[in-house]
């Protein structure tokens, strides 16, 4: 799995480079992603192009929380289609995550210019 990271202000940006996020490629998503965990505390996640995620998905994205928590940084996500926000509601990982509809809006709440995120 491809994982570029873009630099907005001095937040990383990725985006997830599949349209499903399961037990088929979670691990890979896990293994791939790491160095950018490692370089940077200030991450977004865009899930854009996302259109399923299952539980290894789910487990996927709490496990670079955890890595981002662990430094001192943070994790926010955006662009979620409706399906993919659905599921983070159905499991209420949408009150553990920073969600916003769009990369701009989440970049700009590490700064503290947007007040809360979209619910």
């Amino acid at each position: 799995m491809e994982i570029a990271a873009d630099k907005m202000n001095d937040v990383a940006v990725v985006q997830i480079p599949v349209d499903e996020l399961d037990a088929s490629n979670a691990g890979e998503l896990k293994r791939d992603i790491a160095p950018v965990l490692e370089a940077n505390t200030r991450l977004v996640i865009d899930l854009s192009r996302l259109r399923f995620i299952d539980s290894s998905g789910l487990g996927a994205m709490l496990s670079c929380l955890r890595q981002l928590s662990a430094k001192n940084g943070d994790l926010k996500l955006c662009g979620m289609s409706r399906q993919v926000r659905a599921t983070f509601e159905l499991v209420r990982m949408h009150r553990i995550f920073d969600i916003f509809p769009t990369c701009e809006e989440a970049v700009r709440a590490f700064d503290g210019a947007q007040a809360s995120p979209a619910d």
